[in-house]
């Protein structure tokens, strides 16, 4: 199950739309069933304290005790641009029971055992 997440600070949504459209479709390639989208605005966007992402994550929690999840987001930056905040908030993924992919393929699933000392 496919939990979609993305973030803009822009007042533009035009990127915002593209990176959702290539998220849909990914999904579908992947044979994916979509849970729902969330999408932290503006301030929200750029914070570490992100309110859709928290909403995210209870609903991902919720389902991984009755089937796989992940968050998928267009690529990496979408979670944060800096590294170490990155991994914090895939960190924060697998704590609600799934892994983190973007639509180019790239998935932390493998590596979360090593990344908080758990198994899948």
């Amino acid at each position: 199950m496919a939990f979609i997440y993305d973030r803009c600070a822009s007042r533009s949504y035009r990127q915002l739309e593209m990176r959702m459209t290539g998220c849909d479709g990914y999904a579908d390639r992947m044979g994916w069933v979509p849970a729902g989208r969330w999408i932290d605005l503006g301030e929200d966007a750029l914070t570490a304290q992100r309110p859709k992402f928290g909403a995210l994550l209870e609903a991902m929690q919720e389902r991984a005790a009755e089937r796989e999840v992940l968050c998928l987001v267009h690529n990496w930056g979408r979670l944060s641009a800096d590294g170490p905040e990155r991994i914090a908030f895939q960190t924060r993924i697998v704590k609600a029971g799934g892994w983190s992919e973007t639509t180019f393929g790239e998935s932390d699933r493998h590596g979360r055992v090593l990344r908080v000392g758990r198994r899948p």
